[in-house]
Order: C-alpha cells, then structure tokens, then sequence
C-alpha cells in the first residue's frame, strides 16, 4: 500500500503500473544507456565504486559553490532529479565512460598554448554592430567610418543584436579560440578607434570598433598547467566518452518489448532484452517508481478523489462524452476543415505530442477528469442578465486609454508618482515607463498598454481608471503585489453593436468561464475534504473545513491580463 484516499488504498502495483503508462518508454531507453555501459565495464575489468560517485558528486558542488546537500536539493527543485537518479542515472555512467576513454587521452603541450590563450591571454576590448542584409551593413559601415564617434549610437539604434544594442554596442573582451575566427582575426589587428570592414560570418554581417586592448593575465603557463590540463584532459574525455556511447549502441543487440504488444505476448514480464540478457518489467516498474513515484502518485490521488465523488454521485462519464469534449478542444484551439468540422486528428497528435503522452493517456488523465468535474458541478453554474450586461460592456462598451507604469514596490512607486507629477505629458511619462516599469510590455513600448475594459477582473484598477479625465495622472494603485500609475489619454468609442446580437456568444463565454472557476473551487474543496495518507512521501492530510481552511497567496500581478 502505497496511498489511503479517504479509506480506499492505492497498492503499489497500482502506482507501477501507472508510472509504467507515464514514463516507461523513457525510463527504459535510460536503462538501456546504462546498462550498455555496465557490461561494457565488466567487459574491460572496470570499476565505478560508490566512493567515486560521491567524491564527483562532491567536485560538483563544490564547483557551484554549495554544500552537497544543498546541490542536491536544487537538483531535485529546479530539475526534477531526486538523489537516487542522480547518482545513479547521471554520475555513474559519466564516470564510466570517463574510465573507458581514459586511455585513448593524450594532451600536447600545443594544446595546453591554446587553452592558456583562451582563459589568460590578450584581449580586445570592442563595440559590434550586427545585421542579417549585407546592404544595411554597408550604409551602416559608411555611416559610422565617416563618423566614428557615433558608433555607440549608431549600434544602439541600428544594430540587430538586441543583447549588445542595448549597451551602445559593448560586448565581452574577444578572445583567441573562443568563437568565430574572422571575428578574432579582425579584432587582434585593429588599433584602439580603428573599425573593421564588414565581416560575413554565421549568416549575419558584423562591424567592429577597437576600444582598446587588454594585455594578458600575469599567470604564467606552467603555474597555470595542472588547470590547464584539467580542463582540455575534460574536454576531449567528453567528446571520446560520447564517441565510445555511440559505437557501443551501434553494436549491441536491444530488443525493445515494452512498446511491441506481439513481443509482450512471446515474453510475459520482460521489458527488454539488452545483449540477449532480459530486463524485467518489475526492474523497469521500480526504477519507474523510483524516478517518478511521487508525482505519479499526487495525480493517481486527485484522479481517485473526483472518481470517489462521481460514484457518491451516481455519475458516469461515456466516451461519446469524452470525444465531444476533445472535438471541443480541437474546434477551439485549431482551424476547422474544410467542411466546417473539428480537425480531432490534428490535434490529438499536437496535443500528445506537446505533452509526451499518447492518446489513451490523454484521453484518461486530462479528458477524464475535466469532463467529470463539469458534470459534478455543471447544473451549480447560473449567467444571470447582470452577468449578460458587464459581458456587453467588457466587449463592446467604451475603454480608457491609458499608459501605465508598473512598480514592485510602494517606496519606488512614490518617487516615480512624484516625478510623473511634476511633467505630465506624455512624453515624460513614457521616458519614466521605460526607465522604472517592470512589466516588460510597459517597459518596452513606454508606458503604452491596451485600453482598460469595465468588469475586466481588477474592478479597483478600473474604477480608478474610468474616474480619470482626459490628461489626469492617477493615484497609485495596488493590484496584487504591484502598484501601477495611470496617465489617461482619453476613452474610446462604444463599438455599434446592439446587445440582442451578441447575446448568445457572450453567454457561452460566461458560461464557459464561470464554469472554468466552478471546476476549480469545487475539486479544490474535494481536496480540502480529503483524508490522505500519502506512505511514499510520509505525509498526512485531515480534512480542512470552514474557516480554518487557509487562504491562497496572493500572485503577482499579469498586466497582460489585467489591462487587456
């Protein structure tokens, strides 16, 4: 027993199989890999202990400069790796690799002279500007030739290289070996305010000016060397280790059965066969479990609670339902074909291909349970004539135009509210949006927003915006996290459109969307309701009630969304 829902157990073979459906192909192709590289090993006499695996888990952490524990907890958050796979998956066959390649290694003192050149030679400080048409670089390089103080400008203005554009041209110090040889070439025999001619490289057209050249490091090459050999000796470990992977996979014999049901029937409870010797398919269930129990299970759980409450409920969900709901999903989110009908093909292989799942899966973990929670809550959810109206004027009622910055912080909030109230044009006001926004979108296009609709869900922002004359600088306003600064531009026009017309489709988008919400309140509730014992994870859950149940965090604020 791996899970108590509510009283009802999940059994661990339960969960297999369900991490089987989820991630078996993918766990099996990592088995394989490894296992190609165990036999190997054995082959060759070699020898990966439990030490090393520490002692280079260890190297890591220490390279990004955090205790092991730490490192292997940002793994596990950031990337999804538990230790197990870590270890196991990731370390183990680098290191023995590494130990296969290491004889194949020798490293010239030549290429120690590069590497040295690399991290510690001479380097040339440079502004570029970039274009992808040979023809806009060479008005550029006439531009700037007879100019040559305008540079900066010119790459700030013109350049198509968004990253150093934005800082007048400057990029990193160009160093030898470390990227595109005309560009080094060019760079190393220019004098400080020399510019290039226009470089081709890499399908794009590049203009350089010399700011000056920056001597070598004082690290000589032999204090330098055991670095130096560490770092190439690394290098060409991971090109010959890679090579070897490659030539190992070409030669060995892997049947896959998991994904050939014929194969299944000639070899009950095998996986695979790797060099002729078998892999069970409780090996694979368990390494399954191992790499992705946890998750498994917290979806196996959701899915059980909603199944608890249709039986409760007398509730059953058909097929022909579930293909309405996906022709439904296709009509939406595709073109229709030609004779007006949902493309369902198109978009199943788009979907699963999207989610890494197949159609089954699709049809089971997500299809399921969104068609049977509309049913569990659909006769709740009412549009009422109020719900009809603010629908009309959200859509086609008149806007406030406005540009908007947004701030993290009151503190800043008030100095930009203060300088925006001292110049209120509009000019003033985008500088500062540009200058202090941090909401890309504002910050970008100087403060310039879509038009604030009524009843657009942020109802303080709108009632601010909507009292704004024309010309007016608001109040700050809190939305979420954030606080946002208005100047009003004016309104726009109610579009001509009588309500009697559109009734119908801004029913169904009410309706959708309240139902939307209702689906995600009441499983919410379900799972408030839940008593959860989770064994794989230790954890316990009684039921929350009433007032004691906890209230959500707030979330930052999505102006995208809010001014739309």
């Amino acid at each position: 027993m791996v899970a108590r829902v509510n009283g009802e157990d999940i059994t661990r073979n339960e969960l297999a199989d369900e991490c089987l459906v989820h991630y078996g192909e993918d766990v099996l192709e990592r088995m394989t890999k490894k296992l190609l590289i165990i036999q190997e090993c054995k082959q060759r006499g070699i020898e990966v202990t439990q030490e090393e695996v520490n002692a280079e888990i260890h190297r890591m952490a220490t390279r990004f400069k955090l205790p092991v524990d730490q490192w292997l907890k940002l793994l596990k958050d950031e990337r999804g790796i538990n230790p197990s796979q870590y270890s196991n998956d990731i370390i183990y066959p680098t290191l023995a690799l590494r130990k296969i390649a290491q004889g194949q290694l020798t490293v010239s003192d030549a290429e120690l002279k590069i590497e040295w050149e690399k991290y510690y030679g001479p380097s040339v400080k440079v502004r570029m500007i970039a274009c992808k048409a040979p023809e806009k670089a060479n008005r550029l390089y006439a531009l700037v030739k007879a100019n040559p103080n305008e540079f900066g400008n010119v790459a700030k203005n013109e350049s198509e290289d968004v990253n150093s554009a934005s800082v007048n041209g400057m990029v990193n110090p160009i160093r030898r070996h470390l990227g595109y040889k005309e560009i080094e070439d060019a760079a190393f025999q220019m004098k400080p305010g020399e510019i290039s001619p226009v470089i081709p490289v890499a399908e794009q057209y590049v203009i350089l000016k010399c700011e000056g050249h920056i001597p070598a490091q004082n690290v000589s090459f032999e204090d330098a060397r055991p670095l130096l050999e560490e770092s190439v000796s690394e290098s060409k470990l991971r090109g010959a280790a890679s090579r070897l992977f490659e030539g190992m996979q070409k030669q060995a014999k892997v049947v896959n059965v998991f994904n050939d049901p014929v194969k299944k029937k000639e070899n009950p409870g095998v996986a695979a066969f790797i060099n002729d010797l078998p892999v069970s398919l409780r090996e694979l269930a368990e390494m399954c479990i191992d790499r992705h129990g946890e998750e498994v299970l917290e979806g196996t759980i959701s899915r059980r609670i909603i199944e608890q409450e249709c039986k409760r409920r007398q509730i059953k969900v058909t097929e022909e339902e579930i293909n309405a709901e996906i022709a439904k999903a296709a009509a939406t989110m595709l073109e229709l074909r030609p004779d007006g009908s949902p493309d369902v093909q198109k978009w199943l292989i788009l979907v699963t291909e999207q989610q890494g799942v197949s159609v089954e899966v699709y049809r089971r973990d997500a299809v399921w349970p969104s068609v049977a929670l509309r049913k569990l809550v659909g006769p709740s959810v009412q549009v009422a004539e109020d719900d009809i109206q603010k629908g009309f004027e959200a859509n086609f009622g008149e806007r406030v135009r406005c540009l908007a910055i947004v701030l993290d912080n009151h503190r800043r909030a008030t100095e930009v509210w203060a300088l925006a109230r001292n110049n209120t044009t509009r000019e003033h006001f985008g500088e500062l949006a540009e200058k202090y926004s941090v909401e890309a979108g504002s910050r970008a296009l100087r403060g310039e927003v879509p038009p604030i609709q009524k009843h657009g869900g942020q109802p303080v922002l709108e009632d601010v915006a909507f009292k704004l004359a024309p010309g007016e600088l608001s109040s700050i306003v809190q939305v979420g996290e954030n606080f946002v600064i208005l100047l009003c531009e004016g309104r726009t026009k109610p579009e001509p459109v009588n309500l009697a017309e559109v009734r119908n489709d801004i029913y169904k988008d009410i309706h959708e969307k309240k139902l939307n919400q209702a689906v995600g309140n009441y499983f919410q509730q379900l799972r408030d309701r839940a008593t959860i014992d989770n064994f794989v994870t230790g954890t316990t859950q009684s039921p929350k009630l009433g007032p004691d149940r906890p209230q959500p965090a707030a979330k930052p604020v999505d102006m995208n969304r809010v001014l739309r």
